[in-house]
């Protein structure tokens, strides 16, 4: 055994090092060290959380050769925990191994308090895992006649005692449930302590984990996502409609009902705060949690939803110049807004960016980072408003676009939510003008032998957003639609597909009923759509003083569905490298997540929110402008010279040149 002078150790991959007397358990050399090693228990051997390995190999340089004889032998502690699977194979619990010589220690990720996650839903990417909410357990002294001293002091001087935390503030809801919870764990409790201040919860015995929610709220769908806040795994999520849609399609028919109905407002937000607390019981349900094991949630939304939950009321918002009563990131009390987690558990509400850029588009710009990036990014959250983002580390520029739902099947004649049975892919036969397409909720194609056979219970149903776009696409390929977004005459002469409706012209995707059917109405409301989304993209660019863009990133359920290059031809998105245009998925879901998971990223998107520049488009004369000229497939003027080089793409007729010169000089 060794003897001697003070054996080192050196723990890998901080490199941090050090002598320490032989005796010495591994935990309390780390945290002298400052080495980033979990534990929930205090270093009693009964979380598994510290485990550490022996280093393999020599390590001269430092005077060093790692040898598990310089190691105590696995006592009871680490033989329950195996016998228990907590503690794997070639793995030390470090609270319960003692220095005996010279050695070299890794500490693997999974028990480092501050580990990374690696998001691959997408593109890779790092979660920090550093949540505001931290497990403390304790054993708190017994009250006796000679010490009689209240049972809430009798926890602070145990958790200062093991844990060094003082000064601490508890919430009367968890001081009053504070004398049954203590007797009945027999004063051993895990205590959850939000940012070294407050103590937000507290449980009976070792709780090895506490629990988060990200809740996203849009105007149209409501998702949650309940994480480990110690792993930073997604244990369950869940997803509902909205129900604010009975009281208007899109956000500024609701305005108008709270405007025209007096308390309408208190509607709206009994109906979100419902809707989330269902969310929450559905998701621990499935984790066989309850909602009172919630320790915070974080909210991201647009600005009238997030008004609503927090309620607050928005009608501000439905007229110039858009005021919101509040942009600042806020924390709550959840009990506060309605919303029963643990009792003394927050609600974290992102930043608002501007009067129609909200806490959603500033959860988006976190899980994209642009401002890390040399090149220049174009973001977008497509929804009933467009979310824009341009820009690099240099300087970002934000802007809302009204799109309307027309890109979400609304407002179209066949339109419906991307549920089973709705179109999502679309191809037509550029000769016969004969189409196939595929449907949620069927794997195969609409001419395989198999189709009939593999389709939902509701048959096909109707066109969803992702679907009508790659039609009309299709269509102004195979030349039924021309460039100003018109099915020809001309074209009605090619097939039987194509009907006179009046004085315009239909095209019959799916034949019976209820049928698919392309109208000149459907058609120019994905125009109207695209321009507005086109134009909001095109002011920026003018504003960053940029003529193209060398990244696209589209967001959102919408975003992650859509077909990009189709999303092109229709002039949707400018011109760009189609490789480097992708989806980013529910990147506004994913930056909750990261806000619930890294309490220092609330700080950094709260100061780039502050930096953004906001563009108000409606303020914008040149807006209109851009709105004109993007009417046509895929642009009046501009020459989509990328977009030609991979598609053959017909070619726009400039007939409407002088139209606009004209316009500009008087």
């Amino acid at each position: 055994m060794p003897t001697g002078k003070d054996p080192k150790i050196i723990f890998s991959p901080s490199g941090k090092r050090g002598q320490f007397p032989a005796g010495t358990s591994l935990l309390q050399a780390a945290r002298k060290l400052g080495v980033d090693i979990d534990s929930v228990c205090g270093g009693r051997g009964t979380c598994g959380r510290c485990q550490v390995t022996v280093s393999e190999g020599e390590f001269s340089k430092h005077g060093i050769v790692s040898n598990t004889a310089h190691l105590s032998d696995q006592n009871e502690a680490e033989s329950r925990s195996r016998d228990k699977r907590k503690l794997r194979e070639g793995h030390r619990l470090s609270c319960q191994t003692q220095l005996l010589g010279d050695i070299a220690i890794d500490v693997p990720s999974t028990s480092q308090i501050h580990r990374q996650l690696v998001c691959k839903d997408h593109e890779a990417r790092a979660i920090s895992i550093n949540p505001s909410v931290h497990a403390f357990f304790v054993e708190v002294a017994r009250p006796s006649l000679t010490d009689p001293t209240g049972d809430l002091e009798r926890l602070m001087a145990a958790l200062e005692k093991d844990w060094q935390l003082s000064n601490l503030v508890c919430d009367l809801a968890i001081t009053r449930s504070l004398p049954e919870v203590l007797r009945t764990a027999n004063w051993q409790v895990t205590v959850a302590v939000r940012g070294s201040t407050e103590i937000v919860a507290v449980s009976a015995g070792l709780k090895e984990s506490l629990y988060g929610v990200a809740i996203d709220v849009g105007s149209t769908t409501i998702a949650a996502h309940l994480c480990d806040l110690s792993s930073g795994e997604v244990l369950a999520s869940a997803g509902r409609m909205n129900p604010q849609i009975r009281y208007g399609e899109d956000l500024m028919s609701r305005v108008s009902y709270i405007m025209l109905n007096s308390g309408g407002e208190a509607e709206l937000i009994k109906a979100v705060r419902g809707a989330i607390s269902e969310l929450l019981i559905e998701t621990t349900a499935k984790a066989r949690l309850r909602p009172l094991d919630i320790v915070e949630i974080v909210i991201v939304g647009n600005p009238i939803m997030q008004h609503l939950v927090l309620g607050l009321n928005p009608i501000h918002l439905g007229t110039a110049p858009f005021t919101l009563t509040s942009d600042a990131a806020t924390s709550v009390r959840a009990r506060d807004i309605g919303i029963d987690i643990s009792p003394g558990g927050y609600a974290y509400v992102l930043p608002c960016i501007a009067g129609h850029v909200g806490a959603d588009a500033a959860a988006v710009l976190l899980a994209e980072a642009p401002y890390d990036r040399d090149e220049i990014s174009l973001l977008i959250d497509v929804g009933t408003n467009a979310e824009i983002f341009l820009g690099n580390r240099d300087r970002i520029l934000a802007a809302s676009s009204p799109t309307g739902p027309a890109f979400e099947g609304a407002q179209i004649s066949s339109g419906q939510r991307a549920a089973p049975g709705a179109v999502e892919r679309v191809r037509i036969d550029h000769d016969t003008l004969e189409p196939r397409f595929k449907v949620v909720g069927c794997d195969v194609w609409s001419d395989d032998a198999a189709f009939n056979d593999q389709l939902p219970v509701t048959g096909v149903s109707g066109i969803c957003g992702s679907g009508i776009i790659e039609a009309v696409a299709e269509l102004f390929l195979a030349g039924v639609v021309n460039a100003e977004g018109v099915i020809t005459p001309e074209a009605a002469a090619r097939s039987k597909r194509i009907v006179r409706q009046e004085r315009t012209f239909t095209y019959i995707l799916v034949e019976g009923e209820p049928g698919v059917r392309i109208e000149q109405n459907d058609i120019r409301a994905i125009q109207l759509a695209k321009a507005a989304l086109y134009a909001g993209v095109r002011l920026l660019m003018d504003k960053l003083g940029v003529t193209r863009v060398q990244r696209i990133r589209l967001a959102g359920a919408f975003g992650a569905n859509i077909d990009v290059k189709y999303a092109m031809i229709l002039g949707m998105i400018p011109d760009c490298d189609l490789s480097n245009v992708s989806s980013a998925g529910n990147a506004a879901g994913t930056g909750a997540r990261i806000a619930l998971l890294d309490r220092h990223a609330r700080q950094l998107i709260e100061q780039q929110v502050r930096a953004i520049e906001k563009i108000e488009t409606a303020a914008e004369d040149s807006f209109q402008d851009h709105y004109v000229s993007a009417m046509g497939i895929p642009h009046q003027f501009d020459p989509f010279t990328e977009l030609r080089k991979l598609v053959e793409v017909p070619i726009t007729k400039p007939a409407t040149t002088g139209r606009r010169r004209r316009k500009r000089t008087r």
